[in-house]
């Protein structure tokens, strides 16, 4: 897991411990309505454990009884966290696209990373989590 931290931020202690204990909505870009795929799994374990998931796909109208938005800035609602499932090279307009909803953290899941996308959310004032799964560092903060 790589962690990136805006300039002036305070915290005091684990960051992805707060960053779980005060996010009540998750905006996943990328959410599929497969359940084989990892986004649906980690979507509907967050949703069951009590967390508002917001589905972000051009491609879908409704995941996990939730209504889907093509593009973060269509999300009616104050985001927390943007859990990101798309490939790397799409994230810095993702980054952006966070920053400009006035998102607190930008969460990029396992195995992805871009160092581009991490330097715009963090001098944006986002948290930027890289390579970590949000269903596993939740489970292991419990």
């Amino acid at each position: 897991m790589n962690l990136h931290l805006p300039d002036g931020y305070q915290n005091g202690g684990d960051v992805v411990t707060e960053i779980l204990r005060g996010a009540k909505t998750i905006a996943v870009v990328g959410l599929s309505s497969n359940p084989m795929r990892a986004s649906n799994e980690v979507a509907s374990y967050l949703k069951a454990v009590g967390y508002c998931i917001i589905p972000v796909n051009p491609h879908e109208s409704e995941v996990l009884g939730e209504k889907a938005y093509a593009r973060l800035e269509d999300v009616p609602k104050a985001v927390d966290i943007v859990d990101v499932f798309r490939r790397s090279e799409v994230l810095p307009g993702v980054a952006d696209s966070a920053a400009k909803i006035g998102a607190k953290v930008l969460w990029m899941q396992l195995g992805i990373e871009n160092s581009e996308a991490a330097e715009r959310g963090r001098k944006a004032g986002l948290v930027v989590v890289e390579n970590a799964c949000l269903l596993v560092e939740h489970k292991r903060r419990r």
